[in-house]
């Protein structure tokens, strides 16, 4: 980031705006990412609780174990990037705050 900004002239100011904006839309993106990984363990475990009187889990457990193993991995998958994406968010908005704060007749240009 620019150490002094009050000197820098301000279409480079804006430029680093643009580019941290695109690194917040890329996290909103992992978020969805994120999102929707969680979605498919979810529909896998009520489909298979849907149809669960159709087969003996016993019968089926060497199907079920590794089924189950890969919905945690997906699950822990996409905890990770809802998080990680929540942070950096954090950090880019905590960026643009600052960039607010030094130049004052960009701030109404930055919500």
């Amino acid at each position: 980031m620019i150490e002094d900004i009050e000197k820098v002239d301000p279409k480079v100011v804006m430029d680093e705006v643009q580019l941290i904006l695109a690194e917040k839309r890329t996290s909103l993106s992992l978020m969805r990412t994120g999102i929707a990984i969680l979605a498919l363990p979810l529909s896998v475990m009520s489909v298979l609780v849907a149809t669960s009187r159709l087969y003996d889990a016993l019968n089926v457990l060497h199907f079920l174990i590794p089924l189950g193993l890969l919905n945690l991995a997906l699950i822990a998958l996409s905890i990770y990037l809802i998080v990680r994406s929540i942070m950096r968010i954090h950090y880019y908005d905590k960026l643009l705050y600052q960039i607010k704060l030094k130049k004052a007749e960009l701030s109404e240009l930055i919500e």
